[in-house]
């Protein structure tokens, strides 16, 4: 089988993060160049956001998820477990807060959690197409107890959500990558067979690892190994204010978006 016949779920993260990181995706998906994408919805610009991305040429060939976050961003709970000075906890913080976690502070993941839903649904009208996480947090326990115990609710309006599954560590290029994916993939043992046990669908494996400090490398990544329902993640986007105010990765997500412009070498998956 040739790389073009090769069909790919190729999801842009973060969506919402920023007013331009946003404009970028919805420039993807109008050119077709997008699976889906995912929606950060604990920002204020969050309702603007997803009534330009219903509105956008293509919506409705592609998946809307959501990109759980529970690191670095203002809640939209009140939430003392699980965040510090106001802002949700560092990623090595709440990792090890949520390996061995406490009664409260998975009740409180659960109910920032389910507050993000919320506002997904209360804007674009249905229940979210995928769910994954911002830094992955999808595959740690509290999400995981999450995720199971809304499985009906996630289900509501004739939606059947799929999950991002685990990596492959195969698929990563170089060391330093192979150990971050290695991490990743730690973090997710176990979770693909625990969903879908449970009636979930997975999509996986997930693949896009790669360094963001060295942005020419995301071309060759889109080229490298990838298997009929992989899920490609990307970061493209635009530059503006709020994003430098918000993350560090930027020149990536530019660079992201001058590729992801061009003709793909795989096929892509579609909601319709």
């Amino acid at each position: 089988m040739s790389m073009a016949d090769v069909k790919v779920f190729l999801v842009a993260d973060d969506y919402g993060l920023s007013p331009a990181v946003s404009d970028g995706i919805r420039h993807l998906i109008a050119k077709g160049n997008l699976s889906g994408t995912g929606c950060m919805t604990l920002f204020p610009e969050w309702r603007d956001e997803a009534a330009k991305l219903k509105e956008c040429q293509g919506y409705g060939d592609v998946f809307a998820g959501i990109h759980l976050t529970l690191t670095d961003f203002k809640p939209l709970t009140d939430a003392p477990a699980i965040s510090k000075d106001g802002r949700l906890l560092p990623l090595k913080e709440l990792i090890l807060g949520a390996l061995r976690p406490t009664e409260g502070f998975t009740a409180q993941v659960h109910a920032e959690l389910d507050a993000q839903l919320a506002a997904f649904a209360d804007e674009m009208g249905h229940m979210p197409h995928y769910l994954d996480g911002h830094q992955h947090v999808h595959f740690l326990p509290p999400v995981r107890s999450w995720l199971l115990s809304r499985s009906q609710t996630l289900a509501q309006g004739g939606v059947k959500p799929w999950l991002r599954g685990a990596p492959a560590v195969d698929f990563s290029q170089g060391v330093k990558i192979g150990l971050k994916t290695c991490f990743v993939a730690g973090l997710a043992r176990g979770f693909d067979a625990e969903m879908r046990s449970a009636g979930l669908l997975v999509h996986g494996p997930l693949c896009g690892f790669y360094d963001w400090q060295q942005a020419d490398k995301f071309s060759s990544v889109l080229k490298g190994r990838v298997r009929n329902g992989s899920v490609m993640m990307c970061h493209p986007g635009y530059v503006d204010d709020v994003l430098q105010a918000r993350d560090p990765l930027t020149g990536a997500r530019a660079e992201e978006l001058r590729v992801l412009e061009q003709a793909l070498p795989f096929a892509l998956e579609r909601r319709v």
